[in-house]
């Protein structure tokens, strides 16, 4: 038999099997070739030995198959079977050189039952892997998309899914309470990862993702699909009740109404498909308080106050709105701080009004104690805005005695004694440093007051390698009341970090320095030596010059 043409039989049936296997899984056809290539040639090695190099080639138009041994051109043998002098090489190929490669034809494999096996599992194998990459290929952009499937099973809980191309996984925890499937039932879900594992692409689907109920409303409302809405953030407790921020990019456009649908028509059908779940449809905002008063619907707010450095936020309500405010096991408070990224506290207005009488009694006896003044003086101060003995001490004297019943000399005796005060305190506040060991290159720091540099020693932070081991988050946290921001915290690290860098730099200048003596010491040296030896040859040249 020719060994151009090794497989005579079945060579159309062979590229038959190729497309039929190619179109089934949804590979190429020439890497569906190419694991039946070396299918073939693990088969071929079993026959002439597992030493030898075999290449199988298949006609990709007539399915022919050729096989071949190929031996490397070298100078000394040392592996017979995989190598071949150059002058044996230049008999077969009289333009071989060191280093070629010489293809061998090889006779046909008659398959034994064995091999055939083994070259079945090697085929299946390779078809497998390209299917699994072809599969990782396709679902890895399609991140975020709504797919349907139909359920292949379930197993403790997890249901897989088949997506006609692929396999998909929905977990238990990603599916809507008291929802279950049984295989057959067609499933709506949202891929939000897809993952290469050892057992294959792995594609996950969720369906109490809140990206899920935008692409779901991105469906339901062409302004959305447009981008004339956009959905900036979602709240869910999945299965339960649903918060979602609207915008629209076309003033003439109501997102909110364009949400709901005529008769609500378009945010039923995302009930319907998420089980009966609540939606509320918010109005989004660029002022943080206006939105989250809008997020709070419908209770009714009378009174925000905003923190931005904590981003918090307190919001008093109605006392009769409270539960309503609250929501449910406080639901409707916990997704509209979800929705908005703000730490919300809800207070009713007789709670807010006992907190500002409480605040008020304080900071009171607090100027009583501190100034020594009566009732009446300290509560004027309170009620103009004053809430600390410093305000009183350095701001403007001015605006002191504008106060109704201030007298300039009542508004320069209260800047006395606050003064005063504030100097003992400190003078007490700087023996406690002392005391407690902070050092005066700590105590440098502008930022720090004494109180400040007393909470330091007090948090065993008394030198500056203490302070520079600190991050700027542990800083705020132990003087709480410098009301640190936090570049201002880093910064202050930084600083007491720098001499830290300095040390550094003075040991290599000193290293640098001891390698250049020694360098100088050691050719200082070298040119003794050297000039001593020219001495002792000049000595000797003169004595024998004047023995001749």
């Amino acid at each position: 038999m020719d060994t151009e043409n090794v497989t005579s039989q079945n060579r159309i049936e062979l590229l038959q099997i190729a497309d039929a296997v190619a179109r089934e899984k949804v590979i190429e056809r020439d890497t569906v070739l190419k694991a039946m290539e070396e299918a073939i040639q693990k088969a071929a090695r079993t026959k002439y030995g597992l030493e030898n190099e075999i290449r199988a080639e298949i006609d990709r138009e007539n399915g022919s198959i050729r096989l071949f041994r190929c031996l490397e051109v070298s100078e000394e043998i040392e592996i017979p079977a995989t190598q071949i002098s150059l002058p044996e090489a230049r008999e077969r190929n009289p333009e071989a050189q060191i280093g070629d490669i010489i293809a061998e034809p090889l006779p046909p494999v008659d398959f034994g039952r064995i091999a055939a096996q083994t070259a079945k599992q090697v085929i299946v194998q390779k078809v497998r892997e390209a299917e699994r990459e072809r599969q990782y290929e396709e679902y890895k952009d399609r991140i975020s998309e709504i797919v349907n499937g139909i359920v292949k099973r379930v197993e403790y809980g997890n249901v897989t899914v088949d997506l006609g191309r692929a396999e998909a996984v929905i977990r238990r925890d990603e599916l809507l309470p008291r929802e279950s499937y049984r295989q057959g039932d067609r499933v709506r879900a949202y891929i939000y990862d897809v993952r290469r594992e050892v057992r294959g692409p792995q594609i996950f689907l969720s369906r109490t993702h809140p990206k899920f109920m935008a692409a779901l409303f991105a469906q339901e409302v062409p302004e959305v699909y447009d981008g004339i809405i956009e959905i900036p953030a979602v709240a869910r407790d999945p299965g339960s009740r649903a918060k979602i921020a609207v915008l629209s990019n076309d003033s003439s456009i109501d997102p909110v109404g364009a949400c709901v649908g005529m008769r609500g028509s378009r945010v039923q059908a995302v009930v319907n498909e998420l089980q009966g779940e609540k939606i509320d449809i918010i109005q989004w905002s660029p002022d943080d308080a206006t939105f989250i008063v809008n997020a709070l619907a419908p209770a009714e707010v009378t009174k925000v106050v905003l923190d931005q450095e904590t981003r918090r936020i307190e919001v008093v309500v109605p006392d009769e709105q409270l539960s309503l405010a609250i929501g449910r096991r406080g639901q409707n408070v916990r997704l509209a701080s979800q929705l908005s990224s703000w730490d919300i506290d809800v207070l009713t207005e007789a709670e807010e009004s006992e907190r500002r009488q409480q605040e008020f009694r304080e900071r009171s006896q607090m100027f009583i104690d501190t100034l020594d003044v009566d009732e009446v003086i300290a509560q004027l101060l309170v009620t103009e805005g004053y809430t600390a003995v410093e305000e009183v001490a350095f701001g403007a004297l001015d605006d002191l005695s504008s106060i109704e019943g201030f007298e300039e000399e009542i508004a320069q005796e209260l800047v006395r004694r606050a003064e005063e005060y504030v100097e003992r305190r400190n003078a007490a506040f700087n023996e406690q440093r002392v005391e407690l060991g902070v050092t005066d290159e700590v105590a440098a720091f502008e930022l720090f007051t004494p109180e400040n540099l007393a909470q330091l020693g007090e948090a065993g932070v008394k030198t500056l390698d203490d302070l520079a081991d600190l991050a700027g988050d542990e800083l705020r946290e132990t003087i709480p009341n410098a009301n640190l921001s936090e570049d201002e915290a880093n910064d202050i690290i930084m600083a007491a970090r720098a001499h830290w860098f300095e040390e550094e730099d003075a040991a290599a200048a000193a290293r640098a320095e001891a390698e250049g003596s020694a360098e100088a010491e050691g050719g200082t040296e070298a040119e003794g030596a050297e000039s001593a030896e020219e001495g002792t040859e000049d000595a000797a040249a003169a004595e024998e010059k004047s023995e001749q």
